[in-house]
């Protein structure tokens, strides 16, 4: 029986489909999280109370090591360590080691992450892919509604993998917080742990760039809005389970972020925060976070704009959480947006159990896109008879799937693809946009 220390106390922590070597020290990770030119974020999460660092080096060179600072793990985050490989150069592939106590420890796959290059006055951008997903939900028995379980088909993070994206990003309901989770800090941080250590999971932390969002399930009870009372102590759990480079842009509260990767830029919007009960006059972004996100689309000159947000956008399907619901704000961002005539705009978004593209042209002649890709592991449902006017024909997907983003070609005709594929990595649909 494995266990872990969570605020003093000890947990029972093992489930037949969660395999971890009781004899290290090491819960879940390494991840690799943010990257710049000069520095990336790795995390890792220990059983007990530990010294943990991390050594990095030119791949292929392993005589020029360098050594993170060293970090003691404690309760008072689930025993997270956040470590940060400084004063690296742009453009390159490193490997890296876990030490625990000062022990190197080993692992059956590879762990790396790689710089930002420059590139800007030297030629082109380099073509790059990521994955993007939403919904993983973790079955556990004990604790989950009786029947059929919610989550499965693990496997699909294996075939993530040997996809070997630059990087993923996390469209939101990436754990579920259950009944027994959401009104305590035990809880919030025992459901992020039981999900983060899924044996499946491993190896695509270890070896791609993370970045994330949340959404009702990972931010507090289903469709929870502002007013959740705990939403400080998701909050941090967020930030001590992810590793953004930063939060709260534009002087926001929540989880509200930005990075870069080449010639794209990608926002991250928390769409809980500020998200105020469902009528046509409320919000789900809030003023602040609406003025950020529009300067900061004026100021970009990224070749393409991803707009990260938890639930749908175009869909013009006023139904559950989709964005139609809360009209004034919809339609205030998309003529925002139109009249700042800023082009090449994709959302990307998750919450609804199936994937689909939507698109419109505005007024002005601009197309926008919003892309949804959602589950990968929790249930799936065909939604073909949902009246959304703005869906891309056939694009509608009812299984669980994940989406895989390819940006790629000459800055004067740059091509973002699109492919969704099945939990076996096969290709479901594909779909092709041209920079404007």
């Amino acid at each position: 029986m494995c266990r872990f220390k969570t605020y003093g106390l000890l947990v029972s922590f093992c489930v037949s489909w969660i395999s971890i070597d009781c004899q290290s020290l090491i819960q879940s990770g390494p991840m690799v999280g943010y990257s710049s030119m000069k520095e990336v974020g790795l995390w890792v999460q220990t059983k007990e109370s530990v010294d943990v660092s991390i050594n990095y080096w030119p791949s292929g060179d392993s005589v020029n090591r360098k050594l993170t600072k060293v970090v003691k793990t404690t309760s008072d985050n689930a025993l997270i360590a956040h470590l940060t490989a400084e004063y690296l150069e742009p453009g390159i592939k490193y490997n890296y080691s876990v030490n625990i106590n000062g022990i190197e420890q080993a692992f059956d796959y590879p762990t790396s992450f790689q710089t930002l290059p420059i590139w800007k006055w030297r030629g082109d951008a380099p073509d790059f892919t990521f994955i993007a997903g939403s919904c993983n939900y973790i079955s556990e028995e004990k604790y989950d509604r009786p029947g059929k379980p919610y989550g499965g088909q693990y496997d699909i993070f294996k075939f993530i993998n040997e996809e070997n994206p630059d990087f993923m990003v996390w469209l939101g309901d990436n754990t579920y917080l259950r009944e027994p989770d959401w009104d305590s800090k035990s809880g919030i941080y025992y459901r992020n742990t039981h999900t983060r250590s899924l044996k499946e999971l491993q190896p695509l932390l270890a070896n791609t760039h993370h970045y994330a969002i949340w959404d009702d399930h990972d931010f507090g009870p289903n469709d929870s809005e502002g007013s959740y009372s705990l939403k400080n102590l998701t909050l941090q759990a967020f930030k001590d389970f992810w590793f953004n480079p930063s939060y709260g842009a534009g002087g926001t509260e929540g989880i509200t972020g930005f990075f870069n990767w080449n010639d794209c830029d990608f926002f991250l919007l928390d769409n809980r925060w500020y998200r105020t009960p469902q009528d046509s006059l409320g919000t789900i972004l809030g003023n602040n976070q609406v003025t950020w996100l529009i300067n900061a689309l004026k100021s970009s000159s990224a070749k393409f704009k991803f707009i990260c947000v938890g639930g749908q956008f175009l869909s013009d399907a006023p139904i559950f959480e989709n964005h139609a619901i809360f009209a004034k704000e919809r339609s205030e961002i998309i003529e925002l947006i139109d009249v700042a005539q800023i082009k090449n705009i994709i959302f990307l978004t998750g919450d609804r159990h199936h994937s689909e593209i939507s698109k419109i042209t505005t007024n002005n002649g601009n197309t926008i896109y919003d892309i949804t890709s959602s589950p990968m592991t929790s249930g799936a449902y065909d939604h073909s008879d949902e009246q959304n006017k703005n869906r891309v024909n056939g694009s509608m997907i009812g299984i669980r799937n994940y989406a895989k983003i390819s940006v790629s070609g000459p800055s004067e005709s740059r091509i973002l693809n699109i492919e969704f594929k099945n939990t076996n990595g096969e290709l479901i649909y594909k779909y092709e946009i041209l920079a404007q």
